[in-house]
């Protein structure tokens, strides 16, 4: 009997999988989510570097909302990676929810990153 960790880990394997076939040499939009905040990277896979990162335990984020636990936060999360993206040059990438459901806060944070201007 597996238990709840390994049953995340094996569906957060099978995304990435299915992921790696799809990216055509496209940066990974991961996103990672705690009971009290949600965190976001573009990562290049081939390089094996972080080309942007967002969350909302930075300070600026912090002060501007209540809780970073909520949709809220998350849409402001997803707004602030895809504007360091673009910065760092990145227009595409793959999603990345790991073992996550998309629902939620980690789809509240791929729409705003698609708003954004990230094409996935």
């Amino acid at each position: 009997m597996l238990n709840s960790k390994q049953l995340f880990a094996r569906r957060a394997r099978r995304t990435r999988y299915q992921l790696r076939k799809r990216a055509k040499g496209r940066p990974r939009l991961s996103v990672f989510r705690s009971g009290l905040h949600i965190y976001a990277q573009v990562i290049d896979d081939a390089g094996g570097r972080t080309l942007a990162a967002a969350s909302s335990v930075e300070k600026d984020m912090r002060k501007n909302l209540k809780t970073g636990g909520n949709i809220a936060a998350a849409t402001e999360v997803g707004k602030l990676i895809a504007e360091r993206a673009k910065q760092a040059g990145v227009a595409e990438v793959v999603f990345d929810r790991g073992g996550y459901a998309f629902h939620g806060r980690v789809k509240a944070l791929a729409e705003a990153a698609r708003e954004g201007g990230l094409n996935f």
